[in-house]
């Protein structure tokens, strides 16, 4: 009874109480939208919203347990145990045979073990509760396949920075936000706000909070919010990133392709995300060594040797100094002529050592170190290729089930066309000698 809301931070004073007040997901709660449907005709069943923070994912479930009318639960992966789900799920049981619905909410359910996430798995498959859980990480990972398939996934977008500059506007003429109050802000500083956020709404209302309580109070009680005021509360940009999650891989994914496509501009822009973001740049050094192998090879030799000078960089001398050599090296392996050719002949060769029966090595191309394996013809018949004209040997080094196979197959790119054209008159020499 003594609570007072306008203690509460800006986020939870301004928390949406129903579905035209959120911000967003206009992909799943615009008109005739399923999702928004399935709410308002009551037909709520188990699902996971998967996003990033800020985006609503905690909300939207308490807006759907209100407007279906049904107890909301909510659940800790830090604070309840595999025990209270059970107490609870009990009760949701007993009250579901007396008409009332209870929804689960889970906040960060990749954090719950498996053992924890079974234990909801019966309750939801007989309709005890219906399962809300909510995840920044890729469900398809962390969210136990049994789980998983009685479960919709719904993926909640980060905001755009126009629905989070209204919700900025909203906040200064709401009276849960400041509507009491006169804050005189430059729209153009709300712009900044809102870009600053990144996507992230609750972002986004604590910076306008801090920005109003630092801001410069008038004697009329009006707060003035100057451009030096936001500077000092916006310190450096939290980009969206978790080194051990699922943007991660995105990141390196897209950093990986471009490089690919021969776009250089992408690729340094990735390049930037992530090292901005607090990436190890060794990581990426190493990412990028791979990729001069695998992507370039012998289209270009001097990638690799671009690749391990910046990861040597890397290693030397770290961050901040170190990005420029990323950038460097980036910007070459784009640019360079792109051949798989070694990863292909790696792969096919794999394949016929793993999979093949593991034939003895041809006797002339063993080495005899000793009297005995001399006697056991170990390395008769081996040719010693300086000594031909040719420089070359007429002989087979493959196993006999292997003996015609190619692996290498050279591409026309860049340096490697010579190597193919060389490759060619190799082969056609040893097969016209034969």
């Amino acid at each position: 009874m003594f609570e007072n809301t306008v203690l509460q931070p800006l986020p939870a004073r301004l928390r949406p109480e129903n579905l035209d007040e959120f911000a967003g997901q206009e992909q799943l709660l615009g008109p005739g939208k399923v999702l928004r449907r399935m709410i308002e005709s009551d037909q709520v069943s188990s699902m996971i919203f998967w996003g990033p923070p800020g985006v609503g994912k905690t909300t939207l479930a308490q807006i759907i347990a209100k407007q279906t009318k049904a107890r909301f639960v909510n659940f800790s992966a830090v604070m309840n145990g595999i025990k209270d789900i059970r107490t609870v799920m009990d009760e949701a049981e007993e009250r579901r045979r007396f008409g009332e619905k209870t929804i689960v909410f889970v906040d960060e359910i990749h954090r719950f073990n498996k053992a924890q996430q079974d234990a909801f798995l019966p309750f939801v498959e007989k309709g005890s509760i219906t399962l809300i859980g909510a995840t920044t990480e890729n469900p398809s990972f962390e969210v136990n396949g049994a789980l998983l398939s009685r479960c919709r996934v719904f993926v909640l977008k980060a905001l755009e920075t126009e629905d989070i500059f209204a919700l900025l506007k909203r906040a200064l003429t709401d009276r849960r936000g400041f509507g009491g109050q006169k804050i005189d802000i430059a729209e153009e500083l709300l712009s900044r706000i809102a870009n600053f956020a990144n996507g992230d709404a609750r972002s986004a209302l604590s910076t306008l909070e801090m920005a109003v309580l630092n801001g410069d109070l008038q004697a009329d009680g009006s707060v003035i919010i100057s451009e030096q005021t936001l500077d000092q509360c916006i310190s450096k940009k939290s980009l969206l990133y978790d080194k051990n999650g699922e943007e991660h891989y995105n990141l390196i994914s897209a950093l990986h392709k471009s490089m690919r496509n021969s776009d250089p501009d992408a690729a340094v822009y990735w390049l930037a995300r992530m090292l901005e973001a607090g990436e190890d740049p060794l990581y990426i050094a190493r990412r990028v060594t791979r990729f001069a192998a695998e992507d370039v090879g012998l289209a270009d030799t001097n990638a690799l040797n671009v690749a391990v000078n910046a990861f040597q960089a890397c290693h030397m001398i770290g961050m901040p100094e170190c990005s420029v050599h990323l950038c460097e090296a980036v910007v070459y392996v784009s640019l360079a002529p792109k051949s798989n050719a070694m990863e292909l002949a790696y792969n096919e060769a794999k394949a016929d050592a793993v999979n093949e029966l593991a034939e003895p090595v041809p006797l002339w191309i063993r080495n005899a170190p000793t009297k005995l394996m001399k006697e056991l013809d170990y390395g008769k018949g081996y040719i010693y290729a300086h000594d031909t004209e040719e420089k070359m040997a007429r002989m087979d080094c493959l196993p006999e089930s292997r003996l015609g196979t190619s692996y290498y197959h050279p591409t026309d790119q860049g340096a490697e066309a010579a190597l193919k054209k060389r490759l060619e008159e190799i082969k056609k020499w040893k097969a016209g000698k034969k």
